[in-house]
């Protein structure tokens, strides 16, 4: 039962950390982009060397 007294408080304060971490990553725009990244991954950035 003691074990009870630290451990729920020690999960409630991980879970609003997360919360926080995904709020603050929200308004920064993390989020606001999520086609480009896809599409990087699919362009082949050797052409460009190629040219010079």
């Amino acid at each position: 039962m003691n074990g009870l007294v630290v451990l729920i408080p020690v999960a409630l304060g991980l879970g609003l950390a997360g919360l926080a971490a995904f709020f603050w990553s929200v308004r920064s725009g993390q989020f606001e982009d999520l086609d480009g990244a896809a599409m990087r991954v699919l362009l082949d950035d050797d052409d460009d060397k190629e040219s010079e």
